[in-house]
């Protein structure tokens, strides 16, 4: 495993202040409790999932297929198309359009892909400037820090600290708190970045293969004002996000939204199909490790993500660690499955954080089996040797006990004389479990010793 601090290091920083954990927590149960009122109220809720997830597997056992037929429709349609095999080829290539177009400033809307990829550090160190135009995206670089969710990448703010970001770089009131003031403020920033912008990038939601054309779905309009102001549009887009027919977008539609905060449908779901007259229009396709993840059989539906932050909203703990704990561009389930297919020592602690219990798998719109995967990457990465040597043994020395039912029930024999006669053997500060909570009391007997007992 890295040096790198870990997930638990990560997550017991931000546990050091309570408060910000509680209301993190509550703030995002209530966005799962507006997701479970939109789907209810959706009556055939169920089969959705069932048919956007069918369409995400024809998507990729065909996926060369739909990547050409794309790639000529928007070629047909005036859409310079590039190809990028990773971060960094995707990089040079839109810092190769600014260099064309001899530009130093551009505007952003939220792309997951284009944090994937470092985008905005990687052009700061060509000496371009990116201004990040979603709202949320926008308060956490002027924080200097990256998004902590996908969907409500500021939802680790509270509207005080927002207020002192504002004081500090757009110049609003010192202790200003209101948010519509404060709002206020932010859109006079950003429309006076849309109208000097010359490059406005964005990423892209869904590709239909049949016309050529992809959809970008923002709640503030951002990347409509971007794109339509600018003299070049240049949109990122991993190779997955293509579907088949302008048919199918409907289905996504109605899910995207629902599971994401409970909206009927984003505010603005905007089709770019050409260039307006004048104007270049760029489009770069982004494998990065999709294609080796499309030939992992055991992980290849973690591809079918449509990036709506489900998994995350209703996970306990992302919800009581804070994004950032994930060191990942994508955090919660989702990420820790995607992740390890970059690499592997990087992110091996990140299937760990999950208790397994399978509510992200649960609310996940196109089915991913996300805690399976949880489960088998945690297999995987034993196996391989990414794993610290402590819990590589801890995990053999289980397989040994559990292996044996007469070992198990010696063993916990054992266990259960050593809690009640030397409790600080478990309860000090080197055993991880013993942290922000008391161990349990020992019983008197095993299960299998009480159901002997008790059973009629």
């Amino acid at each position: 495993m890295s040096s790198q601090k870990t997930h638990a290091d990560l997550a017991e920083k931000f546990n050091q202040a309570a408060e910000r954990v509680s209301w993190h927590d509550d703030t995002l149960w209530f966005v799962r409790q507006k997701r479970d009122n939109a789907a209810r109220g959706v009556e055939d809720w169920e089969q959705l999932r069932e048919i956007a997830s069918a369409i995400k597997d024809n998507v990729l056992s065909r996926l060369h297929d739909y990547l050409v037929e794309f790639e000529a429709r928007a070629k047909e349609n005036g859409i310079q198309v590039h190809w990028a095999r990773d971060a960094a080829e995707h990089n040079s290539i839109v810092h190769s359009i600014f260099v064309k177009h001899g530009v130093k400033q551009a505007v952003k809307s939220k792309s997951m892909l284009t944090e994937e990829c470092h985008l905005n550090v990687y052009l700061e160190q060509q000496g371009i400037e990116v201004i990040d135009s979603d709202l949320g995206e926008r308060i956490v670089q002027l924080a200097g820090e990256p998004p902590s969710h996908i969907v409500l990448p500021a939802i680790h703010k509270k509207k005080e600290e927002v207020g002192e970001l504002f004081h500090k770089h757009l110049g609003s009131a010192k202790g200003e708190k209101d948010a519509q003031v404060l709002t206020e403020t932010a859109r006079q920033h950003l429309r006076e970045v849309f109208l000097s912008r010359k490059i406005a990038l964005t990423g892209v939601n869904f590709a239909i293969a049949q016309t050529g054309e992809f959809v970008v779905c923002t709640n503030e309009g951002n990347a409509d004002m971007g794109a339509h102001l600018a003299d070049v549009h240049i949109a990122c887009m991993g190779i997955e996000k293509i579907i088949p027919k302008r048919e199918h977008l409907g289905v996504f539609l109605r899910l995207l939204a629902r599971s994401a905060t409970g909206q009927p449908i984003t505010t603005y779901s905007s089709h770019f199909k050409k260039p307006r007259p004048g104007q270049e229009m760029h489009l770069v396709l982004v494998d990065n490790g999709r294609s080796s993840r499309l030939g992992e059989e055991s992980f290849r539906n973690s591809l079918k993500c449509i990036r709506c932050g489900a998994c995350m909203n209703t996970c306990p703990v992302y919800r009581r660690s804070g994004g950032h704990s994930y060191h990942y561009a994508i955090a919660g389930p989702i990420g820790a499955i995607l992740a390890p297919s970059l690499d592997k020592k990087e992110f091996a602690d990140l299937p760990f954080a999950s208790t397994l219990c399978g509510s992200c798998t649960h609310v996940c719109p196109v089915k991913i089996n996300i805690h399976e995967q949880l489960y088998q990457w945690r297999q995987v990465l034993v196996q391989d040797g990414y794993v610290n040597k402590g819990k590589q043994l801890s995990m053999q020395a289980m397989k040994v006990v559990l292996s044996s039912p007469s070992l198990f029930r010696l063993s916990g024999k054992a266990g259960r004389k050593i809690m009640n006669l030397a409790p600080f053997a478990l309860n000090h500060r080197l055993n991880p479990w013993y942290k922000q909570r008391e161990m349990p009391g020992v019983p008197e007997s095993s299960f299998e010793e009480w159901y002997r007992k008790n059973r009629k």
